[in-house]
């Protein structure tokens, strides 16, 4: 069985002095859920498990019990490739025809490991932020979510600029949606960071490469494709951020701290 993650170094971050620790990443691949020869989604997901996610998937769906099932490598991802009866075939494809993508997933309706993985062109956003500034993003982002207040439901996307603070916040059940509210809502992304609710997922760190953004700052951990994806797009990438702490994956050139860094 995979055991579905890695061990990434990490700059841990406490009352702007830092050290370098270990820390355990959750791995993300691309998914094709493959049936009777023809993909019906991509999903990213953690690799283990997978025959029960095409079982689940399947059932829930209403299509019943594949036949058989079989996890293949496929380039950068896995194909769980199903069996279904060949009564099935013509409701699949209208399926697939009609697939909207649920709010939880960033990539759904993809159905080619290749689209799921597209390279992202480096960011070169000069922008720094202070570890103090990091905090007070976070603590501004926490404070400016009224739907989150109402209804306990609801990932938020804030944009903070060393000059203007947390100045343009967007919410949604989907954080991937709350994300391209927010740039759709920002005319310059680059100008300043992204500040997340929710964990980094690799979708999340092409979408803030895309809009040119250099730094993503979020409360959860990122995952360890999120963290190949942002290192070689030159995005600043800093998660578990909560009070006075934080840990810097990648680039941490864009963050000065205020201590002298220990990274014995």
């Amino acid at each position: 069985m995979r055991k579905g993650y890695q061990t990434a170094q990490a700059r841990v971050v406490v009352a702007g002095r830092a050290t370098v620790q270990p820390r355990s990443l959750p791995d993300e691949v691309p998914v094709a859920l493959v049936y009777n020869g023809t993909t019906q989604a991509v999903m990213m997901a953690t690799p283990r498990d997978l025959e029960d996610f095409g079982r689940g998937f399947t059932r829930t769906e209403g299509w019943g019990a594949p036949d058989s099932v079989e996890v293949v490598p496929h380039g950068q991802g896995l194909e769980v490739r199903m069996w279904l009866p060949e009564a099935m075939a013509g409701k699949l494809a209208a399926r697939r025809r009609a697939m909207a993508g649920p709010v939880g997933c960033g990539l759904c309706g993809i159905d080619s490991l290749d689209q799921a993985l597209r390279p992202v062109s480096p960011v070169t956003a000069d922008v720094s932020l202070t570890s103090a500034q990091v905090v007070a993003a976070m603590e501004a982002l926490r404070a400016g979510q009224a739907l989150h207040d109402r209804t306990r439901a609801v990932h938020g996307a804030g944009f903070y600029s060393a000059g203007r603070g947390l100045f343009t916040v967007r919410e949604d059940v989907g954080r991937h949606n709350a994300l391209d509210k927010l740039i759709g809502a920002v005319p310059e992304c680059a100008t300043g960071a992204f500040v997340l609710t929710s964990r980094v997922s690799v979708e999340m760190v092409q979408k803030a490469a895309a809009a040119g953004c250099g730094i993503i700052l979020a409360v959860s951990a990122p995952t360890t494709l999120a963290v190949a994806t942002a290192e070689a797009a030159q995005v600043t990438l800093v998660a578990l951020a909560r009070d006075d702490r934080f840990e810097i994956f990648t680039h941490p050139h864009r963050i000065q701290l205020s201590e002298a860094t220990d990274v014995a």
